[in-house]
């Protein structure tokens, strides 16, 4: 029962806005089966499955709302959860900067089901698992990983005639190989809505690449360097950004899109001319569904364009206020890059350094975008177009912003935790310190 199909979640939300007797009443009903298995140290450690099916319902007198939760599906357990919610909202404190709920709309399409994934069992998460293992096993290697499937569906009503559904499925795949001495570690992650495209032997086998190779890391000065950023080192920089594009912060002065003096930097040109990000619901890389969370249609939106901010993030109440379109925030999002492969990339680099992943980001300026954070799982010297030697990890302080305006290439774009990014070759990284942590 936890999946439903439109049909049925359709029936489950009409009937629970039939017992609403507040002003307006939205419900939202979310199901999902997720599968999972997950291995350390070349051993499977934990797996299982587990099915959930939970319904939400909030009730609004005037500007107050309350809202409840249940996930019993029996006529007089629904009718009891739309009035706990009535109550819960006839205590609550007025909400200042409530929007009336919409009413109906129209969705984009978008491709987020996929059978294959779906009809994931044990026995195939358990080839997943050995076909990362193995191979480790065989070449001293040690291994460990992650792999979770996941079919669901949400849908939403409410009782101005809006209705939303969608179902999507998902495997993401995570290794992190060490050597024997633990002085060499190689990650890879994957993530694909389509279980046919996850190829867990060859990711591995990418990850034991790194591991082997980093091992006797040496150490090198910190300072500023030319960086190759892998797809998944350079996400972790260019979606914090991008979770930054908040209007509202932007209108009060509270971020890298404030002016001084008052207004924001909306039309400016922030970065390099080659930098143009935008999010499509109907990419078929990275498909989404077409709606937000509050009932708003996600369309196709372009946030910047050949280095120029074209577009900000809005809450309904906001854009009330400014008198501007309501343009939700992205729910991933798809940056151009260029033709060369990561290897095109090293082969064209001088003097540089190759880094793999970052992890311990922690912001250090919101109104710059400055972060700090680490390297990890496989960082190297690059000279004359090759890899000469692994090198130790290093604290890097650096923003997004400025690394956007120091971009030197850009490669083949990959998905990567939902979104599409190019490996980046930046020049002038900033480099403050080293770190033992291999």
């Amino acid at each position: 029962m936890a999946i439903l199909t439109k049909e049925e979640a359709k029936k489950i939300i009409d009937k629970v806005l039939a017992f609403s007797k507040a002003d307006e009443m939205s419900v939202n009903l979310t199901g999902s089966r997720t599968g999972n298995i997950r291995y350390a140290r070349n051993t499977v450690s934990t797996s299982g499955e587990s099915y959930d099916l939970s319904l939400s319902v909030t009730a609004v007198y005037g500007k107050r709302s309350g809202t409840s939760t249940i996930n019993e599906f029996d006529d007089k357990s629904l009718e009891k959860t739309v009035r706990r919610a009535e109550e819960i909202a006839r205590l609550a404190p007025e909400n200042p900067e409530y929007v009336p709920m919409l009413g109906p709309q129209t969705y984009l399409e978008s491709n987020t089901f996929l059978q294959s994934t779906a009809d994931i069992n044990p026995e195939y998460r358990a080839k997943v698992a050995f076909d990362s293992i193995d191979p480790c096993r065989k070449k001293n290697l040690t291994a460990a990983g992650y792999l979770e499937d996941t079919t669901d569906f949400f849908a939403m009503g409410n009782s101005k005639g809006l209705f939303g559904y969608n179902k999507s499925t998902s495997v993401e795949f995570s290794v992190t190989v060490r050597s024997a001495d633990g002085t060499g570690s190689g990650y890879v992650s994957r993530d694909f809505n389509d279980a046919a495209k996850l190829n867990a032997k060859a990711s591995t086998e990418i990850a034991m690449q790194k591991a082997m190779a980093s091992v006797s890391a040496k150490a090198l000065e910190p300072g500023k360097y030319t960086v190759i950023l892998e797809p998944t080192a350079a996400l972790d920089l260019i979606q914090n950004m991008m979770r930054s594009i908040d209007a509202r912060n932007a209108d009060e002065g509270r971020s890298f899109l404030s002016k001084k003096g008052g207004g924001t930097r909306l039309g400016e040109k922030l970065f390099d001319e080659r930098v143009t990000i935008y999010s499509d619901p109907t990419n078929i890389d990275i498909p989404k569904a077409g709606f937000s969370l509050d009932g708003r249609p996600q369309e196709k939106v372009t946030w910047v364009d050949k280095g120029v901010v074209k577009n900000m993030a809005y809450s309904r109440f906001w854009a009330q206020k400014q008198g501007v379109k309501a343009v939700p925030p992205p729910q991933g999002f798809i940056m151009t890059g260029g033709t060369q492969s990561l290897a095109d990339l090293i082969k064209g680099t001088q003097k540089g350094i190759l880094v793999t992943r970052l992890w311990y980001i922690r912001a250090v300026d919101p109104q710059t975008l400055l972060y700090t954070g680490l390297t990890r799982d496989g960082t190297f010297y690059i000279e004359n177009g090759q890899i000469k030697y692994p090198v130790k990890n290093f604290r890097f302080n650096e923003s997004p912003i400025i690394m956007l305006n120091n971009l030197e290439a850009m490669g083949v774009p990959a998905r990567v935790n939902g979104s599409m990014i190019p490996p980046l070759k930046i020049r002038d990284f900033t480099f403050t310190s080293l770190s033992d942590a291999v």
